[in-house]
Protein backbone atom coordinates (compact mmCIF):
# COMPACT_ATOMS: atom_id res chain seq x y z
CA UNK A 1 0.00 0.00 0.00
CA UNK A 2 1.28 3.30 -1.05
CA UNK A 3 -0.31 6.59 0.29
CA UNK A 4 0.68 8.23 -2.87
CA UNK A 5 -2.82 9.26 -3.39
CA UNK A 6 -3.99 12.11 -1.73
CA UNK A 7 -7.96 11.98 -1.68
CA UNK A 8 -10.32 14.76 -1.25
CA UNK A 9 -13.08 13.10 1.60
CA UNK A 10 -16.67 15.52 2.00
CA UNK A 11 -18.60 15.50 4.95
CA UNK A 12 -21.29 17.45 6.38
CA UNK A 13 -19.24 19.90 8.16
CA UNK A 14 -15.90 19.99 6.39
CA UNK A 15 -13.91 18.87 3.64
CA UNK A 16 -10.29 16.93 3.61
CA UNK A 17 -8.17 17.47 1.11
CA UNK A 18 -4.60 17.53 0.02
CA UNK A 19 -2.05 20.38 1.58
CA UNK A 20 -0.27 22.87 -0.43
CA UNK A 21 2.52 25.36 0.51
CA UNK A 22 0.05 28.13 1.12
CA UNK A 23 -1.35 26.68 3.68
CA UNK A 24 1.48 26.81 6.08
CA UNK A 25 0.60 29.85 7.67
CA UNK A 26 -2.18 29.03 8.83
CA UNK A 27 -1.07 25.83 9.96
CA UNK A 28 1.60 27.91 11.90
CA UNK A 29 -1.06 29.63 13.45
CA UNK A 30 -2.64 26.36 14.88
CA UNK A 31 0.67 24.91 15.86
CA UNK A 32 1.76 27.68 17.93
CA UNK A 33 -2.15 27.96 19.27
CA UNK A 34 -1.52 27.85 23.58
CA UNK A 35 -4.47 24.94 23.45
CA UNK A 36 -2.84 22.52 21.09
CA UNK A 37 0.33 23.29 22.51
CA UNK A 38 -1.17 22.12 26.01
CA UNK A 39 -2.37 18.76 23.80
CA UNK A 40 0.12 18.15 21.81
CA UNK A 41 4.11 19.35 22.69
CA UNK A 42 6.10 22.48 22.67
CA UNK A 43 6.93 22.83 18.90
CA UNK A 44 10.86 24.55 20.22
CA UNK A 45 12.42 23.08 17.30
CA UNK A 46 9.88 24.57 14.65
CA UNK A 47 10.25 27.69 12.13
CA UNK A 48 7.89 29.48 9.93
CA UNK A 49 10.24 28.36 7.07
CA UNK A 50 10.13 24.38 8.31
CA UNK A 51 6.72 24.53 8.62
CA UNK A 52 6.12 26.09 4.81
CA UNK A 53 8.69 23.12 3.54
CA UNK A 54 6.63 20.53 5.31
CA UNK A 55 3.73 21.35 3.97
CA UNK A 56 4.33 21.92 0.84
CA UNK A 57 6.39 18.73 0.94
CA UNK A 58 2.88 16.60 1.58
CA UNK A 59 1.28 16.00 -1.32
CA UNK A 60 3.54 14.05 -2.30
CA UNK A 61 4.48 12.27 0.59
CA UNK A 62 4.07 8.08 -0.32
CA UNK A 63 4.70 7.36 3.09
CA UNK A 64 2.06 9.05 5.23
CA UNK A 65 -1.15 10.50 4.81
CA UNK A 66 -1.60 14.48 5.42
CA UNK A 67 -4.49 15.85 5.23
CA UNK A 68 -5.80 19.34 5.35
CA UNK A 69 -9.45 19.78 7.67
CA UNK A 70 -11.05 22.46 5.59
CA UNK A 71 -14.64 24.83 6.12
CA UNK A 72 -16.58 23.67 3.33
CA UNK A 73 -18.33 26.74 2.91
CA UNK A 74 -14.91 28.45 2.62
CA UNK A 75 -12.45 26.82 2.12
CA UNK A 76 -10.82 27.62 5.01
CA UNK A 77 -7.81 25.68 6.81
CA UNK A 78 -9.01 24.46 10.44
CA UNK A 79 -6.63 21.82 11.31
CA UNK A 80 -5.05 18.15 10.14
CA UNK A 81 -5.51 14.80 9.97
CA UNK A 82 -2.94 12.53 9.90
CA UNK A 83 -2.07 8.30 8.67
CA UNK A 84 1.56 8.01 9.46
CA UNK A 85 3.76 4.83 10.81
CA UNK A 86 2.02 2.33 8.17
CA UNK A 87 3.09 -1.14 9.11
CA UNK A 88 2.37 -3.11 6.38
CA UNK A 89 2.71 -6.94 8.13
CA UNK A 90 0.15 -5.92 10.50
CA UNK A 91 -1.78 -3.82 8.00
CA UNK A 92 -2.22 -0.66 10.55
CA UNK A 93 -1.48 2.71 10.93
CA UNK A 94 -1.02 5.53 13.56
CA UNK A 95 -4.01 7.92 13.38
CA UNK A 96 -3.42 11.49 14.83
CA UNK A 97 -5.07 15.38 14.66
CA UNK A 98 -4.60 19.09 15.26
CA UNK A 99 -7.96 20.85 15.35
CA UNK A 100 -7.12 24.72 15.15
CA UNK A 101 -9.37 27.23 17.47
CA UNK A 102 -11.88 28.35 14.54
CA UNK A 103 -12.41 24.35 14.11
CA UNK A 104 -13.53 23.82 18.06
CA UNK A 105 -17.18 23.17 19.53
CA UNK A 106 -18.61 22.36 15.76
CA UNK A 107 -18.25 18.82 15.45
CA UNK A 108 -15.86 18.96 12.81
CA UNK A 109 -13.08 17.06 15.00
CA UNK A 110 -15.37 14.31 15.13
CA UNK A 111 -16.03 14.52 11.34
CA UNK A 112 -12.54 14.68 10.38
CA UNK A 113 -11.66 11.66 12.16
CA UNK A 114 -14.89 9.65 11.00
CA UNK A 115 -14.06 10.32 7.11
CA UNK A 116 -10.16 9.50 7.39
CA UNK A 117 -10.75 6.36 9.75
CA UNK A 118 -13.67 5.57 7.17
CA UNK A 119 -10.75 5.88 4.23
CA UNK A 120 -8.27 4.26 6.27
CA UNK A 121 -10.37 1.07 6.38
CA UNK A 122 -12.52 1.38 3.19
CA UNK A 123 -9.98 2.55 1.08
CA UNK A 124 -6.50 1.90 2.41
CA UNK A 125 -7.13 -1.59 3.38
CA UNK A 126 -6.23 -1.32 7.03
CA UNK A 127 -6.90 -3.62 9.80
CA UNK A 128 -6.02 -1.54 13.06
CA UNK A 129 -5.73 2.49 13.03
CA UNK A 130 -4.13 3.38 16.72
CA UNK A 131 -3.54 6.45 18.63
CA UNK A 132 -2.30 8.13 21.51
CA UNK A 133 -3.15 11.38 23.48
CA UNK A 134 -2.54 12.81 26.76
CA UNK A 135 -5.15 12.09 29.83
CA UNK A 136 -6.28 15.44 30.30
CA UNK A 137 -6.59 15.91 26.83
CA UNK A 138 -10.52 15.54 27.72
CA UNK A 139 -12.13 16.98 24.41
CA UNK A 140 -9.92 14.45 22.03
CA UNK A 141 -10.82 10.98 24.40
CA UNK A 142 -14.73 11.84 23.96
CA UNK A 143 -14.39 12.43 20.32
CA UNK A 144 -12.21 9.45 19.75
CA UNK A 145 -14.45 6.97 22.05
CA UNK A 146 -17.25 8.49 20.22
CA UNK A 147 -15.87 7.12 16.78
CA UNK A 148 -15.36 3.90 18.21
CA UNK A 149 -11.60 3.90 19.32
CA UNK A 150 -11.21 2.05 22.38
CA UNK A 151 -8.50 2.59 25.43
CA UNK A 152 -6.15 -0.41 25.16
CA UNK A 153 -4.15 1.29 28.22
CA UNK A 154 -2.15 3.73 29.80
CA UNK A 155 1.52 4.91 29.40
CA UNK A 156 2.04 6.26 32.77
CA UNK A 157 4.06 9.90 33.30
CA UNK A 158 5.66 10.40 29.41
CA UNK A 159 5.83 13.81 29.46
CA UNK A 160 6.31 16.88 32.12
CA UNK A 161 3.94 20.10 31.42
CA UNK A 162 3.33 22.79 33.80
CA UNK A 163 5.52 20.98 36.21
CA UNK A 164 3.23 17.91 36.21
CA UNK A 165 3.19 14.48 34.84
CA UNK A 166 1.25 13.61 32.42
CA UNK A 167 -0.14 9.91 31.16
CA UNK A 168 -0.87 8.92 27.30
CA UNK A 169 -3.81 7.17 26.75
CA UNK A 170 -3.73 4.54 24.19
CA UNK A 171 -6.59 3.59 21.72
CA UNK A 172 -6.86 1.69 18.72
CA UNK A 173 -10.15 0.76 16.41
CA UNK A 174 -10.08 -2.48 14.01
CA UNK A 175 -11.44 -2.92 10.69
CA UNK A 176 -14.05 -5.32 12.43
CA UNK A 177 -15.43 -2.59 14.76
CA UNK A 178 -15.47 0.25 12.11
CA UNK A 179 -17.67 -2.46 9.98
CA UNK A 180 -19.99 -3.07 13.00
CA UNK A 181 -20.49 0.56 14.11
CA UNK A 182 -20.99 1.79 10.45
CA UNK A 183 -23.33 -0.76 9.47
CA UNK A 184 -25.70 0.28 12.87
CA UNK A 185 -25.62 4.01 11.47
CA UNK A 186 -27.08 3.58 8.18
Amino acid sequence: MSFSVKPVLTGHKTVLRPFTEADAQVMWDIIEDPEVVRFTYEPSDLTPERVRSWYGSRATASDRLDLAVTDPATGEVLGEVVLYEYDPAARSCTFRTLIGPRGRGRGIGTEATRLIVAHGFGELGLHRIELGAYAHNRRALHVYEKVGFVVEGVRRETQRQDGEWTDEVIMSILDREWAALSSTAR
